[in-house]
């Protein structure tokens, strides 16, 4: 199983290749790890987070999302183009080509876990095919506690100390 992830410290990509010896995960740009339980990993199946321990994980395609965003876009230009000209067969064919390659991409493209907290993403895994796939309550669960968390160490902070005796010099 491979596992990339964002590391917490220093936020670099990592890629690291999970196998039964390794029972750790390491960033390789400092010396952050984490080692996780034989419970983390059931054979070839994550049953948590090796990154971060997450319980919370969603089935996906393992297909960037933005190149998937750009194809419906040169789509949908390609045939309002052709629309445009009044060939509405040639604009109809257009989108049915997009849509069989759609097609060809969800058959054969292989399925990864994402994790909701870090967004790690666990490939060539052992999956169920029961597997939830995204759940929006999940995610904004998880955005809403990144949130909370970022204003709690933004009120820990000490505010920036500055000097009032040059502060009234200027005035």
């Amino acid at each position: 199983m491979q596992l990339v992830f964002q590391c917490p410290t220093c936020d670099a990509a990592n890629y690291v290749d999970v196998s039964d010896e390794q029972r750790n995960v390491r960033c390789s740009e400092c010396d952050w790890h984490r080692d996780f339980a034989e419970a983390d990993i059931e054979g070839d199946r994550p049953q948590r987070c090796l990154s971060c321990g997450s319980s919370d994980l969603w089935k996906q395609k393992d297909f960037p999302q933005g190149l998937g965003l750009m194809l419906v876009l040169i789509g949908a230009t390609l045939s309002t183009i052709a629309w445009g000209y009044f060939e509405p067969l040639i604009s109809l064919g257009i989108l049915l080509v997009f849509a069989a390659f759609d097609l060809l991409l969800f058959v054969f493209m292989r399925d990864v876990l994402v994790c909701y907290r870090c967004r790690a993403r666990h490939r060539k895994a052992d999956l169920d095919e029961d597997h939830p796939r995204f759940n929006l309550e999940v995610a904004e669960r998880y955005r809403q506690e990144e949130i909370r968390l970022k204003e709690m160490e933004q009120k820990q902070q000490p505010l920036p100390v500055t000097d009032h005796a040059t502060e009234q010099s200027h005035d």
